[in-house]
Parts: C-alpha cells; sequence; structure tokens
C-alpha cells in the first residue's frame, strides 16, 4: 500500500517579482516541519505559517527550487511544480559579460554561492561589516565574524568573495587601512539595486493566491533566537580583550604589580596601558599613555571607562599597537586639518556638527546618544587634567553610559581609528532600533542614498 506524502509544496513563481519563487506547503505536524526544514536549507524563508519564497542575489532560484524539489520527494513530500516555473529550471542561460569567462556554469553556481552565503552572514547581523571603501573597480570591505575570525571582501552581489581571513582584527583592519587608504569609509557600502530588491521580496507579506484554500495551516515555527551583534549585549568582554592583544602582540609586556591591576608596556618603554580588573561601568578601566622616550614627558594619556563597547577598545589597542601610537609630538598644534581628519568619519556619515562656546561637537543623527567632543580651552594646556577629547555613548553628552577621554597631543591617526569605530556603534544601533522615518541598508549600515550596483558587476539580467 502506497504511503501519504509527508506534506505536499507547490513551487510557484512569485507573482509580482518573477525571479523569486514561493512555496505553498500543505500538511501538519512532523512532515510539514521536515519540509519547510528542507525548503530552508535550499534558501527558502517562511512568509507566513503556510508559505515560504526564496530571493536570491544571484538570479538562480529557478535551480536552487528544483534541487530543493529533489530533496523533498527524497523525504516522502509530494511536490508540484508549476508550468512557468518548469519552464525557468528547463531554461539554461548565462551572463552577460561576466568576469571569469573561462568558469563552467557549475563553477559560475559556486562561486555565486558563496556570494549568497556572504551576503546572508551580513544580513543576518553574523557578519558585521567595519569599513568599506571602492578601489577603483568595485567595492571592497573588512569584517568580522563576532567571536570568530576578520575577513577582506572584494565585489558585490554575485560576484562578492572572500580573499583574506585573518584571526585578530586590528591586523585585518590595519591592513585594509593601508591598501585603500583615503578610500576607506565606515560601516558597510549602501545596498545595490539586487540587494534592495531581495529585501523587499523577503519582508512583503505571502502574494495572494500563493497557497490553495484547501491548505491546512502549519503549527507556528518555535522562536528562533537572534544573533545579537558584538554591541547588542552590553559592553562585552574587556579581560578577554586584554589577554587577547598581550598574546597577539609581541613588543608588549605584561606585569600586575597590584591584584587588582595589569599593566601592558611597549618593549620601547614609551607605551603603556593600565587595566582595573574590577572597575564598575562609569568607573575607569583603562588609563593609556604614551612617552617622548623612556624618561622623555609624557606626550599624551587616554582614559576608558569600563562600559565602553569592547570593539572601540579593541580598535583603540590595534591603533596603539601601530605607528599611529606616538602621535605628532609636544609641540604640535590642534589646526582646523586636525579636527577634520579626526572627524571625518562621523562627517562622511551624516552626523551633526555644532560650536558651542569653547566646545565643538559631533553627535549622531536620528538617536543623538552618542558623539565626539572637542574642547578647544583644554586642548590649548598639554596633559592638563579636563580632556581635550571626548568620546561617549549614552544619553546625552553629560550623563554618558561610557566615555573615553584623551588629551590634546593624541595622534590625529588614532582619533580618526576611533571615530570610525564610533560611527559603526552608532550604524549597528539605528540597525537593532531603527527610526520609523529612516529606512536602513540591507547591509546593517546607517541611512543610505540609493545607488547602483558597481560597475565591476555584470547587468542582472539574464542572457538566455
Amino acid at each position: 500500500m502506497p504511503h501519504s506524502p509527508i506534506a505536499h509544496v507547490r513551487l510557484d513563481r512569485h507573482p509580482e517579482h518573477p525571479d523569486a519563487v514561493t512555496a505553498a506547503l500543505t500538511g501538519i505536524g512532523e512532515g510539514a516541519d521536515t519540509a519547510r526544514a528542507l525548503l530552508a536549507g535550499h534558501g527558502f524563508r517562511p512568509l507566513d505559517p503556510v508559505t515560504m519564497v526564496l530571493a536570491r542575489i544571484d538570479h538562480e532560484e529557478p535551480h536552487h527550487a528544483n534541487q530543493a524539489a529533489t530533496a523533498l520527494r527524497t523525504a516522502g513530500a509530494s511536490v508540484e511544480i508549476t508550468p512557468g516555473l518548469r519552464e525557468d529550471i528547463d531554461t539554461e542561460w548565462t551572463w552577460a559579460d561576466y568576469p571569469m569567462p573561462w568558469l563552467t556554469r557549475d563553477e559560475i553556481r559556486e562561486v555565486s554561492q558563496e556570494a549568497q552565503r556572504i551576503h546572508d552572514d551580513i544580513a543576518a547581523g553574523r557578519l558585521v561589516i567595519h569599513r568599506h571603501a571602492h578601489d577603483g573597480h568595485t567595492i571592497v570591505a573588512v569584517g568580522t565574524y563576532p567571536g570568530g575570525q576578520s575577513v577582506h571582501l572584494h565585489g558585490e552581489n554575485h560576484l562578492r568573495q572572500t580573499t583574506a581571513v585573518f584571526d585578530k582584527t586590528g591586523a585585518a583592519l590595519g591592513e585594509f587601512d593601508d591598501l585603500y587608504a583615503g578610500a576607506v569609509r565606515p560601516g558597510p557600502a549602501p545596498a545595490t539595486e539586487t540587494e534592495e530588491h531581495a529585501a523587499a521580496v523577503l519582508a512583503a507579506t505571502a502574494p495572494a493566491g500563493a497557497h490553495m484554500a484547501t491548505t491546512t495551516p502549519l503549527a507556528e515555527p518555535a522562536p528562533q533566537a537572534e544573533t545579537a551583534t558584538v554591541y547588542a549585549a552590553g559592553p562585552g568582554d574587556h579581560e578577554a580583550l586584554l589577554a587577547e592583544f598581550l598574546e597577539a602582540q609581541g613588543e608588549w609586556e605584561k606585569c600586575r604589580p597590584w591584584d587588582e591591576t595589569t599593566v601592558a608596556s611597549h618593549e620601547s618603554l614609551t607605551l603603556r596601558a593600565e587595566f582595573v580588573h574590577e572597575a564598575g561601568p562609569r568607573d575607569t578601566a583603562w588609563t593609556v599613555a604614551a612617552y617622548e622616550s623612556p624618561v622623555g614627558e609624557r606626550i599624551w594619556h587616554a582614559t576608558v571607562s569600563a562600559a565602553t563597547p569592547v570593539e572601540i577598545m579593541r580598535t583603540f589597542l590595534g591603533s596603539l599597537a601601530s605607528e599611529n601610537a606616538w602621535g605628532p609630538g609636544l609641540d604640535a598644534k590642534i589646526t582646523e586639518k586636525t579636527l577634520a581628519e579626526a572627524a571625518r568619519p562621523l562627517a562622511d556619515d551624516g552626523w551633526q556638527q555644532q560650536t558651542d562656546g569653547r566646545c565643538m561637537t559631533w553627535t549622531a543623527p536620528v538617536s543623538e546618544q552618542s558623539g565626539l567632543r572637542f574642547d578647544a580651552f583644554a586642548a590649548q594646556r598639554s596633559n592638563g587634567a579636563l580632556p581635550a577629547w571626548t568620546l561617549w555613548g549614552g544619553n546625552n553628552a553629560d550623563h554618558p553610559t561610557w566615555t573615553i577621554h584623551l588629551s590634546s597631543h593624541t595622534s590625529p591617526a588614532l582619533l580618526q581609528d576611533l571615530t570610525f569605530e564610533l560611527a559603526l556603534v552608532e550604524s549597528i544601533r539605528q540597525l537593532r532600533d531603527p527610526a520609523p522615518p529612516r529606512v536602513m541598508s540591507l547591509t546593517t549600515g546607517p541611512p543610505v542614498q540609493h545607488r547602483a550596483s558597481a560597475h565591476a558587476s555584470p547587468t542582472p539580467g539574464r542572457k538566455r
């Protein structure tokens, strides 16, 4: 006696987005759950309890829908493919002006599948993009998998690939800045037309007629745990960051003169970072200083509160370990150029600039819950008690949740590294709690202007 199918799945072209594919499910219980899991494994995403949709950035939806159909039938599901979708599955096509013409059709699909994986990781927050640049041909970027490795990326849409992998975020950021210098911008690049189209399909409600009237509602899918970004769950583990820094930087030596404090000193004896292990959230956890020589004057110093996001402190330490640490010296004056360079990442990201008496401030757009403050009065007094520069996050500059204070002769390059990361913190915070009037980029960046795909990518139309 033939067995009843575990579920029935009807695959069809999306009625409003020709490239996308819908899957309408009929069935209940474990069989339907199995069918839903198999569809999810092939890239389908739920629109409602009985409808899923497949929308990709490489226009390979028919191919992957056919693979999903094979897997479903193997598992015992009944699969119906509409004539229109079957025509798409059976039609061979290739990219117009594909930049790697020596690849076979299967190899092209492998390249696209890797690009799709990277895209999905970015869209889901599993890969946080720190910076991007245009290398003259296409978009390049540097990002980090929270708790994992950092990567350099090259290309957009179905051509985006990983070109380098790093164990340390600081090394990835440093090499990226060296390679692309003045072209570097904070956060991810604006979404391409292809990315925006895929996001619109996945965000839409189920299309009319996508499932049959006889469909039996399936059980609601179990709630899935959200993947928190590196900034989403508090400041992070500064203890682990200190251990990571000392392990990676052979030029730095550790000593612990007191139980509650660890001191890291550069082998030149001109840089020193002190960490207080039991500091409260608003207390100073880090004190950093640079000196002219082992017995010379202090050039600049900084204090960092314990509630500061760990990724900002990671950037601070990474910049400290580079040639950015020593700065222009005690005789240097803070000029308009110094101010502009330090604040450029914020200005590029649309932060609001104001001058009030002796202070100049840059405040995050929309939220106004983080910023940079420059105190011209304090800047005139080398190593005075008042900070020349303050980075902050929280309610406002006068009642912050966390702060970084820096003295007047802090290296402009180090300051710019910090403001790059500050802009990234705000971009991710806005993604988590977006304001209704603004539209967020698919790739976790701040509100951006619409733009077309970069020139290096082939046109998204198919050549059949």
